[in-house]
C-alpha cells in the first residue's frame, strides 16, 4: 500500500480575555461547579468567533458541569522536571520497553519502510516516541490515565494560571477536531494535558502534523497506528529533522577538561570536540567529523556527558525537557542494538525546586555573578554564572545546580 499523505495544517486562536478563577477547596465544591459553568458561558463567544457551531460545543461539554481536580494535580508533578534525569531514564528505558520496541519495528516494518522512506526519519526513533509516550499504546486502554480532552483542557484554561493560555488555545484546536468529524466525541480521550493517541499529540499539533497514513481519508490516531506513527515522523521532520543524522553521543572527557566549555549552546564540529580530547563513550570514531555538536552534563561532573546534534532540539519540539529528549534518542539506540549508558548517574543529585533556584539566582546575583534574571529557571545564564562561581572558588565548573553548591552559597551570605 502506498503511504497516503494528508497533512492538516491550522493555527489555533490565541484569546486574551480574562476567564473565571475555579475554587478549588473542598467545601467550595459546589461553588466551584457554578464559576465553571460561568467560564463555560463566557468562552463560548470566544469559541464561536473561532469558527465553532453551537452544535459542536454543546456536544463537546455534554455532561461537563465541573473540573477535574486531578489534572491539576498532574500538572504540578511532570515526571521530567521532578525526577532525576537517572531515575527518568531508568523507568523510561526499561528492559521491557526495549523488548517490546523490538517487537513493533518487525510487526510494522512495512508501515515503517514507507514512513522511514518518505519523511526521513530513522524508525527506531519514530518507535521510541511511541514507546514513550504511550508505552506501545498500552496507556490508551488505562482508565487511570486516560481522560476527556475536553475537560482536561477546559480546567486548565479555566483553574491554572500557569497554563490558562495553552488550555485555551488547545481547547479551541480540540473544538476543530470534533467539528471536522475526525473522533466522535465519546473516543475524544487523552492525557491530563490534552496530549491524544498513540503518539500523544496536543490538539494544536495535530492539526498542523496529522496525516492519513493509509489513505482511507481521516486521520485515526487513537486507533490506527500507521496513522499515528506517520504523525510523529511529519512532526520531526517538519521541524527540521536531518535525514541519516544522529540526534547524539555519549561521551568521554579527559582529564583536566575545562568544564565550563560543556554550556550546551556553544557548537564545535565532531572533529574539533575531538581534537580536545573529547571520546565516544562506545568507542570509534565519529561516523560524521564534521557535524556540529554542543556538549552537555545533564547532572554534575561525575555523570554522563553527551554531544548533541540538531536532531536532539528537533525531538524535544515534542516534548521541551531535555530528559525527555536524552530518553528517546538513548531509547532508540538501544533498538538498535546499543548497549546502556557507560556512565553511571550519581544517586545523590536531586532536582532544585523553583524556589530554590530563584534563592541560588539571588545569591550568585549579589556576589556579581548575573544570572540574567530571577525566575527560577535553569537557563544558560543561570548556569553560567553558577560555572563562574564554582571556578572562582576552586569548584568544577559543571554549572550543575546541586543542593550543596546552594547550601556553600548560603553559608558564604
Amino acid at each position: 500500500m502506498a503511504l497516503a499523505l494528508l497533512p492538516m495544517a491550522a493555527r489555533a486562536a490565541t484569546f486574551a480575555a480574562s476567564l473565571v478563577v475555579c475554587l478549588a477547596a473542598p467545601t467550595g465544591a459546589v461553588r466551584a461547579d457554578a464559576d465553571f459553568e460561568r467560564w463555560m458561558r463566557a468562552f463560548w463567544p470566544q469559541a464561536k468567533a473561532a469558527g465553532i457551531t453551537r452544535a459542536t460545543f454543546d456536544t463537546a461539554f455534554a455532561g461537563i458541569t465541573s473540573p477535574d481536580p486531578e489534572v491539576l494535580e498532574l500538572a504540578r508533578k511532570q515526571p521530567e522536571f521532578t525526577k532525576t534525569i537517572g531515575e527518568y531514564l531508568a523507568t523510561a528505558v526499561s528492559d521491557a520497553r526495549i523488548e517490546t520496541g523490538k517487537q513493533m519495528l518487525a510487526d510494522y516494518k512495512p508501515w515503517l519502510d514507507r514512513i522511514e522512506s518518505h519523511f526521513g526519519v530513522q524508525r527506531e526513533i519514530v518507535v521510541a516516541i511511541w514507546g514513550m509516550e504511550s508505552n506501545y499504546g498500552k496507556v490508551l486502554d488505562d482508565p487511570k490515565i486516560v481522560r476527556s480532552v475536553v475537560r482536561s483542557l477546559a480546567t486548565l484554561a479555566c483553574c491554572d494560571p500557569q497554563r490558562r493560555k495553552f488550555g485555551r488555545s488547545q481547547l479551541v484546536a480540540a473544538l476543530k477536531i470534533l467539528q471536522r468529524g475526525d473522533v466522535p466525541a465519546s473516543r475524544f480521550t487523552g492525557s491530563w494535558a490534552g496530549a491524544m493517541g498513540h503518539t500523544q499529540f496536543i490538539p494544536t499539533s495535530y492539526l498542523a502534523f496529522s496525516t492519513d497514513a493509509d489513505g482511507d481519508g481521516r486521520v485515526d490516531i487513537w486507533s490506527n497506528v500507521p496513522d499515528a506513527l506517520a504523525t510523529a515522523a511529519s512532526l520531526l521532520a517538519k521541524n527540521g529533522w536531518q535525514r541519516g543524522e544522529t540526534w547524539g553521543y555519549e561521551v568521554t572527557l579527559p582529564p583536566g577538561f575545562n568544564l565550563r566549555l560543556a554550556d550546551e549552546k556553544t557548537q564545535r564540529t565532531l572533529a574539533q570536540w575531538q581534537s580536545l580530547g573529547v571520546r565516544r563513550a562506545a568507542g570509534g570514531g565519529f561516523p560524521r567529523p564534521d557535524d556540529k555538536a554542543r556538549l552537555m552534563m545533564p547532572a554534575d561532573a561525575r555523570g554522563p556527558a553527551f554531544l548533541l546534534a540538531k536532531n536532539f532540539s528537533v525531538i524535544k519540539r515534542y516534548n521541551n525537557a531535555n530528559a525527555y529528549a536524552l530518553a528517546v534518542g538513548h531509547l532508540a539506540d538501544r533498538l538498535v542494538g546499543g548497549g546502556p549508558l557507560a556512565a553511571n548517574w550519581p544517586a545523590d543529585v536531586r532536582p532544585l525546586t523553583t524556589a530554590q533556584i530563584e534563592t541560588m539566582q539571588k545569591l550568585l546575583s549579589a556576589r556579581g555573578y548575573s544570572t540574567g534574571g530571577i525566575d527560577g529557571k535553569l537557563g544558560p545564564g543561570t548556569r553560567k554564572a553558577i560555572a563562574a562561581y564554582q571556578s572562582a572558588s576552586g569548584l568544577p565548573a559543571d554549572g550543575f545546580p546541586s543542593l550543596s553548591l546552594l547550601a556553600r552559597l548560603e553559608g558564604d551570605s
